[in-house]
């Protein structure tokens, strides 16, 4: 017996990642992460035919995500971690010119620069 569980259509091997529900009475089709051991009415399905599902027609296909698979980088993601690693390279003397500036910069000394990072007071203290 194997322990990986494989795709449950005809004629596929690969290793099932998403599990495929029916709810008959809703007319929709739940397709979410792979269920933690096999049920008798789910259906296993591999990346591809997970991808590639479709309901009959009148019927809705809800997409369940796992929360705990980590999410794929956005551009913006990117961009801002460039952004932070350009900055961090940066001369302290350019920085400052920029308006990074230190004590008694333009935020009215409300902030200190320590390195590439930047420790804002409240405007209690």
């Amino acid at each position: 017996m194997s322990l990986v569980r494989r795709c449950s259509r005809t004629a596929c091997g690969r290793p099932a990642v998403a599990t495929l529900t029916y709810v008959y009475a809703d007319s929709t089709a739940v397709l979410g992460p792979l269920a933690t051991y096999a049920e008798p009415h789910c259906y296993d399905l591999c990346a591809e035919h997970s991808e590639r599902l479709t309901a009959p027609r009148g019927w809705e296909v809800v997409r369940l995500s796992d929360g705990s698979a980590p999410s794929r980088p956005s551009g913006d993601d990117l961009e801002a971690l460039a952004n932070a690693v350009r900055e961090a390279a940066r001369p302290q003397d350019r920085a400052a010119e920029a308006g990074g500036g230190g004590k008694g910069g333009p935020g009215g000394g409300n902030e200190t620069r320590r390195g590439h990072l930047r420790v804002l007071r409240s405007p209690d203290s």
